[in-house]
């Protein structure tokens, strides 16, 4: 074992594995700009002098780790984004330092590991607002590409519309822990936490006979009436005129439109007629003849008297 400034690391004789433990901080403490892409993904920042070890031990690709707190006797896995921390340190997504119960400082231990590649994982978002994503296996698709591997139990977290959703990983196969590199995997969703589905109306009982049905029926099958008013504005003109006393009093034109409503108790097989309620040609008959009374009342209310525009010569 060689001992350098802060960590340890081990080189077992006669195997290719990597071990090494660090101080562990979160990503909002690693030095420059702000790394937000860090946030979004499953992988972790190294020191140069891992990569080093890693090469000369030919540790095979992609590069997987498996992340373990034993003080809390907590573990996970990760890929690595970047070999660029300070020596002894180590710079964890908070989702991550979350799930492995890790302070600011903590030791981690970080040892090599290959991971079988995955065929099928199952996600439980925590908030109900996940349903209100259009394409939820999308979205889950393209936030997973800055992953390199899942493990049972962990709750991960995606940015979706500049909002954080968490997703516990309750199920992976072929193990507990899979790598999702280049993988071709089924995704399961099980209900949000906080989720009720919505109680089914219970079918009406048999009981009432088919009268009571019928009148279920025709309430449910009839037709209501919705009245559309043409145009309820105001008009101006366009030179700033005041408009005249005639035109100030426009009578507005009001429809009435029929609307049919389903028969939401309607059983298979069943067919029940109605004669109680009026056809929608008869309605729409009587509605014209009330226009056209309507306007013959209008067309007998002008009075006045006409005007040539062109002057006759005497």
């Amino acid at each position: 074992m060689f001992h350098f400034s802060g960590f340890n690391m081990m080189f077992p004789d006669g195997g290719r594995s990597f071990q090494v433990t660090y101080k562990c901080f979160s990503v909002s403490m690693l030095p420059g700009n702000e790394r937000s892409d860090v946030e979004k993904g499953g992988k972790i920042i190294m020191p140069p002098s891992a990569l080093d070890s890693l090469t000369r031990l030919n540790v095979e690709y992609p590069m997987l780790f498996k992340l373990t707190n034993k003080k809390k006797s907590r573990s996970s896995h990760a890929g690595v984004l970047e070999f660029v921390a300070d020596e002894g340190k180590c710079y964890l997504p908070y989702w991550m330092m979350d799930n492995l119960l890790l302070e600011e400082g903590d030791i981690l231990n970080i040892e090599s590991v290959s991971l079988q590649v995955a065929t099928f994982s199952k996600f439980q978002p925590h908030s109900t607002d996940f349903l209100d994503i259009t394409n939820p296996k999308a979205v889950l698709e393209n936030a997973l590409r800055n992953f390199a591997c899942l493990t049972k139990g962990d709750v991960i977290a995606i940015k979706y519309n500049k909002k954080v959703y968490e997703l516990c990983v309750l199920e992976t196969r072929p193990g507990d822990a899979v790598s999702i590199i280049e993988c071709d995997m089924n995704v399961e969703f099980e209900a949000p936490v906080g989720y009720k589905e919505h109680s089914e109306q219970q079918p009406a009982t048999q009981s009432g006979g088919q009268a009571a049905g019928a009148n279920d029926a025709s309430a449910g099958g009839a037709v209501h009436e919705e009245l559309v008013e043409t145009f309820k504005g105001s008009g101006v003109r366009l030179d700033g005129k005041k408009k005249k006393d005639s035109q100030l009093e426009t009578p507005v034109l009001k429809k009435v439109l029929p609307r049919g409503v389903p028969d939401y108790d309607f059983q298979f097989g069943l067919l029940r007629f109605d004669r109680s309620i009026k056809p929608i040609s008869d309605r729409g008959q009587e509605d014209a003849e009330a226009t056209g009374e309507a306007a013959g009342a209008d067309a007998d209310s002008f009075h006045g008297t006409g005007f040539s525009m062109k002057k006759t010569r005497k």
